[in-house]
């Protein structure tokens, strides 16, 4: 079985359930047994970049069913170089590449002066499988954006040299992960927490033929060298920007790869050209089925999962109810490798805890109209009492009245008969 030749872009979500078919379909290519790679060095300069690695080996472990060994590269400056050389020795080796969140820059400093570039490059002409998202991402163009320092420091916007693996299939870009990123809510955060006013600044410093390529959160460019294709997988779109216009593609679809080589003799097909000056609602209906996928992260999931849990129970709907509460254990068990989640499992377990707890009050109290339960039996007296009127024996009503009262049942004589509810207070 030859190996592939396939590159592959994530917005984010490369270890949440968004991502798991576009995994599974790549893990799919390779002949087993395969062996991959976690590069670890985005994340390095974190304090938790042992739990963030264990994330990801599970992560693939249990919904891809691929084994993923560590890099080891998370210092590469001032590290012992026999465990470096190593650490490139198992990317060297691998089959499929895999590399995620931390910072950009920090990634870049200690690649450089590696031959970690040049193995990437070799491997996408030999045969084999690189997929970088969100900050390794952000490497893979000509021009990097230092988000954090620009961001969280305050730096002036510039660019960095990047990689420039895109730069070696004729792909030259400043490619920009979680483009419609929208944390800020009342701030303009999108294109990587640039916002607009700064990705024009930033636009006007790419030199001719160089230009902007955004890929949506959870939402992934696969790059297929053999077949010369681009396909867009998830639930955003891949956005090719060119002073200012764009053009979006939308999930599901697939191009020739020379539309990102040469985009402005392509702009106009399959797309709308469009203006990044005001967010979008929506991203453009999708010409082709894509995958179903409804939550962006564990939160959102879990408020999603919460209210059809209310509504079900509200409509006496138990079977909903309790597979509401299922689905929800199932989003924390999905969720659990995405390294993005702060606080957002505490809540999800909180949550799940309260639906419990509110099954077993229902249980308890019965989830059906009481008026449903006792309204054939209410009738029942009610129909006796009209009788008993009829025949003019008001004791034997006024009996059955008040023994209805004393159940709480009270009931109304009208114009149109008997009418009963239960008495409230």
């Amino acid at each position: 079985m030859t190996r592939p030749h396939i590159l592959v872009v994530m917005g984010s979500g490369e270890t949440a359930p968004t991502m798991v078919t576009t995994h599974r379909m790549l893990a799919s290519k390779l002949q087993k047994p395969a062996r991959a790679v976690l590069l670890d060095t985005p994340y390095g300069f974190q304090e938790n970049a042992p739990e963030l690695a264990t994330k990801a080996v599970e992560y693939f472990q249990t919904s891809i069913n691929l084994e993923l060994e560590v890099a080891g590269l998370t210092e590469i400056i001032g590290a012992d170089s026999l465990a470096v050389e190593r650490g490139l020795q198992k990317v060297t080796d691998a089959d499929y590449v895999f590399a995620g969140p931390g910072s950009p820059t920090y990634a870049l400093r200690q690649w450089s002066g590696t031959s970690l570039a040049g193995l990437l490059n070799k491997k996408l002409r030999d045969g084999g499988i690189v997929t970088f998202a969100s900050a390794a991402a952000l490497t893979l163009g000509r021009f990097t954006l230092p988000v954090y320092e620009i961001y969280k420091v305050g730096e002036d916007p510039r660019w960095l040299d990047g990689l420039d693996i895109l730069g070696e299939i004729g792909v030259n870009v400043a490619l920009i992960p979680h483009y419609n990123n929208a944390e800020g809510g009342h701030h303009d955060t999108r294109f990587c927490y640039m916002g607009e006013r700064r990705l024009s600044m930033l636009e006007r410093e790419l030199p001719a033929g160089v230009y902007v390529l955004g890929v949506d959160e959870h939402t992934g460019m696969v790059i297929d060298l053999d077949a010369e294709t681009v396909t867009v997988v998830g639930k955003g779109v891949v956005t090719i920007r060119i002073q200012g216009e764009s053009t979006q593609i939308a999930s599901g679809e697939t191009f020739p790869l020379d539309r990102l080589r040469d985009p402005q003799s392509t702009a106009t097909l399959g797309a709308k050209l469009k203006t990044d000056n005001q967010p979008s609602d929506t991203a453009p209906p999708n010409t082709s089925e894509a995958p179903a996928i409804f939550d962006n992260n564990l939160r959102e999931a879990t408020d999603r999962l919460n209210d059809v849990f209310a509504t079900a129970l509200a409509s006496g709907d138990a079977d909903g109810a309790a597979r509401s509460a299922l689905d929800l254990d199932d989003a924390i068990a999905g969720w659990s490798g995405d390294t993005l989640q702060s606080d957002a499992t505490d809540h999800a377990r909180a949550v799940l805890r309260s639906m419990v707890t509110r099954l077993a009050a229902a249980a308890t109290g019965g989830l059906r109209d009481p008026r449903d339960v006792l309204g054939p039996f209410v009738q029942v007296l009610l129909d006796l009492r009209a009788q008993v009127r009829a025949d003019k024996r008001f004791d034997l009503s006024d009996i059955i009245r008040d023994r209805l009262a004393a159940l709480d049942v009270e009931v109304r004589d009208t114009p149109d008969g008997a009418q009963w509810g239960f008495r409230v207070g």
